[in-house]
């Protein structure tokens, strides 16, 4: 039996996750194909180690004192001290020793910038106690914010997150619509405790990886969302088909080996094309989008390994009692309507196909409508902005932003490889400063330069936020004209880096990259639906409505989180961009959940016409007879995904909001519109093969030698396209998928 094995490997999980796991996550994120911001800082470690590399600011201020008042320089002067002593920093100035630039114009504020010392982690949580024991000292404001206090924030926020959004809401949210499915307790436990089984393992394996590549802190976010999503869809499809196997009078051992040979084999299919969907993130050279897929693909593979092993050794244990536990009269209903097609989607895909033109063109505008707003979607990354208001990092920005111009603590480093006293590079750094000048986005007044023996840095504040539109134009601008211009031929000497130069590589990765993951998972999908159908029309439908549900799921996140339409009644951030990465997530996610709707879909739809030869009826019993299943597995991962986008970050938001919305459009009005309607109207045409492709193997999702017991009994076995036994010309075999070729 398997379940021993099971339980030995969640006990040494559990012990590896908690002694391994915070070891082997970080807060931060960068790209891994060098881009030339992470070469410029690169230089200045090797070089000038001495280079205070500003990455916190303190802001101090007084409402009734001015800078040049002895309390508060008395204040600034024990804050520093203070900090100092903690051993966390490298480097710390404040006005008193660097000037009035770090002044505000009102003299009321300060800042003051900080330098971490090289474990920053750790560094900052010595840091921002003393900031917090000063805040509200003598009347005097103290706040901190930046790039190390936002990560504190962040895992601390997606933490919380993860427990009162995933755990408290995503999880009892999936119970409900399990009971609703299954209509008793057992039933509905049995997919949750496969889910819990998957993330506890997918926690350990998470842990040991992470001790050999670096993974963001997200990981865990991910791998718990798509744990709960992926384990209970699973043990959906497996614990339905068993009950299909028993109401049509199977004996309850055969009708688990049925289950193995048909519903499992179809999982197995569905979590090999998930993880090959979510593969495509992997392509992506940015750490928290390999960390997401990182964290996806490990639950993907134990949760089928779960499906392959632990859960058919559970269902031979339990038996009929998957049964046990009924839910007063909505249990009796549940069972009663086991392998039978389903009266209210009957009646929606039979209209549907009375009119499949109207209903198409409808659909197909509706969705586009939705999708419109798409063409003002502006991706960035918000930062610290994006945490909840109640943050360290948040109120420090707020503060920041207040006081000092945009851009005033990440400056541009621009850095220049060579002797100092070369007399071309002495002349092309001249030339360059009088460009800086003229160029309103760069506030050339607060240039600074440090030199070591053959390295110059000039640092410069830019008057925009770092990860905005005009801050990107300005380094691309400093890049491509500035630099080449005033250096001429030794420009290749000249690496621009600093936060902002950062924050326009992560987007240069991301545009580069956004279309090539589309390409790779959308050939992907054709690959696999043309293997397992033996059609190039099936995938490129499949392709078609599945691009209509992403692009209404972009416009949809324009419209809610940048128009801000309705953010407010369900306490989503408004923003003025996109994550990045969010799109690009989004894309992948839903072609790797959506294939399990697919799959298990045409599968019936192919399998009855096999029998029948007849593509309208196959369509009717193939979506009537799947679609409930297929709104519960649906509703039950727009359940977990509702709980991430319940968390205080806003970029979970639009991941959770976008996953939930995409896939609720995909499971309603997709499967049960769009798709009849395309496939009535395309009828024989679906199953065109090109004469050219007639080599390709026979991939087989289930085994075709498990029938059911009734078509066995009525001789259905050997069945060939158009054939029906005599006695199953009205009611033809539900769930089996052996007539696949």
């Amino acid at each position: 039996m398997y379940w021993p094995i099971w339980g030995a490997l969640c006990v040494v999980a559990m012990l590896l996750a908690g002694g391994l796991l915070p070891s082997a996550l970080v807060t931060e994120d960068h790209e891994t194909n060098n881009p030339e911001s992470q070469r410029a800082q690169r230089l200045i470690g090797q070089r000038l180690p001495s280079h205070n590399a500003v990455s916190e600011v303190v802001i101090v201020r007084s409402e009734r004192t001015l800078a040049s008042d002895p309390a508060f320089a008395a204040h600034v002067r024990l804050l520093v001290s203070r900090v100092r002593r903690t051993g966390a920093v490298r480097g710390i100035r404040s006005y008193l020793d660097a000037g009035a630039s770090l002044v505000s114009r009102d003299r009321h504020a300060t800042m003051i910038p900080i330098a971490l010392a090289d474990k920053r982690e750790d560094s900052i949580d010595k840091v921002v106690p003393i900031v917090e024991w000063a805040n509200g000292q003598g009347g005097f404001a103290d706040h901190i914010t930046g790039r190390y206090t936002a990560g504190r924030d962040f895992h601390s926020v997606s933490e919380e997150g993860l427990r009162s959004g995933e755990l408290r809401f995503g999880l009892p949210a999936a119970l409900i619509v399990l009971l609703l499915v299954f209509g008793t307790l057992v039933g509905a436990g049995i997919p949750l405790l496969m889910a819990t089984v998957s993330i506890i393992v997918g926690l350990g394996l998470v842990a040991v990886v992470g001790q050999a590549f670096e993974l963001n802190m997200f990981v865990t976010n991910m791998l718990v969302a798509m744990g709960l999503a992926l384990g209970i869809d699973y043990s959906l499809f497996i614990v339905s088909r068993l009950r299909e196997e028993r109401a049509r009078g199977a004996p309850t051992r055969q009708a688990i080996l049925n289950v193995a040979s048909t519903a499992t084999r179809a999982v197995v299919f569905s979590g090999t094309a998930f993880v090959f969907a979510m593969a495509g993130m992997l392509l992506v050279p940015q750490t928290v989008l390999r960390s997401l897929a990182a964290g996806a693909i490990v639950v993907g593979v134990v949760s089928v390994a779960v499906a392959l092993t632990f859960h058919p050794a559970l269902l031979m244990v339990l038996g009929d009692r998957v049964n046990r536990l009924r839910v007063p009269w909505l249990g009796r209903r549940v069972a009663d309507a086991a392998g039978r097609e389903g009266r209210f989607w009957g009646a929606i895909v039979r209209a549907v196909m009375r009119r499949p033109i109207v209903t198409l063109v409808s659909a197909v505008v509706l969705l586009l409508v939705a999708a419109s707003p798409l063409f003002a979607l502006k991706l960035g990354s918000g930062g610290a902005s994006n945490l909840p208001n109640s943050t360290v990092a948040k109120h420090g920005l707020i503060a920041l932003e207040r006081d000092f111009p945009a851009g005033a603590t990440s400056p541009v480093n621009i850095v220049v490889d060579g002797a100092p006293r070369d007399p071309q590079l002495r002349a092309g750094l001249a030339r360059l400063r009088i460009r800086l000048s003229r160029d309103p986005a760069f506030d050339a007044r607060a240039i600074s330069i440090q030199s070591a023996a053959n390295l110059k840095v000039l640092s410069v504040p830019l008057n925009a936020e770092r990860a905005s539109e005009r801050a990107s134009a300005a380094v691309d601008r400093l890049r491509h004209d500035y630099v080449p211009a005033a250096f001429g031929n030794r420009a290749g000497s000249v690496q621009v880096g600093g936060s902002p130069a950062e924050a326009r590589d992560y987007f240069a990765v991301i545009a580069h990259w956004l279309p090539l993951v589309i390409a790779f998972v959308l050939a992907l999908s054709f690959v696999v639906l043309t293997l397992a159908f033996r059609s190039i029309v099936v995938p490129l439908t499949a392709i078609a409505v599945n691009l209509l549900s992403v692009g209404a799921a972009y416009g949809l996140l324009v419209l809610v989180f940048q128009k801000g339409l309705g953010s407010d009644l369900v306490g989503f951030g408004k923003a003025e961009r996109i994550e990045a990465w969010v799109p690009l997530f989004l894309f992948s996610v839903l072609f790797g959940l959506s294939m399990d709707y697919q799959v298990f879909l045409l599968s019936r739809i192919h399998e009855r016409y096999t029998v029948t030869g007849n593509t309208r009826d196959a369509i009717v019993h193939g979506v009537s007879s799947t679609a409930r299943l297929i709104t519960g597995a649906a509703l039950i991962i727009v359940a977990v995904f509702a709980g991430v986008s319940a968390t205080d970050l806003v970029s979970f938001q639009q991941m959770g909001f976008g996953v939930a919305v995409a896939l609720l459009i995909d499971a309603t009005l997709v499967r049960s519109v769009v798709i009849p309607a395309a496939m009535r109207l395309l009828d024989e045409g679906n199953w065109y093969l090109p004469r050219q492709l007639a080599w390709l193997p026979k991939l087989r999702i289930e085994d075709p030698g498990q029938q059911p017991a009734h078509v066995e009994a009525q001789g259905g076995a050997g069945l060939e396209r158009g054939e029906q036994p005599a006695s199953q010309k009205e009611e033809s075999p539900v769930g089996d998928l052996s007539g696949l070729p």
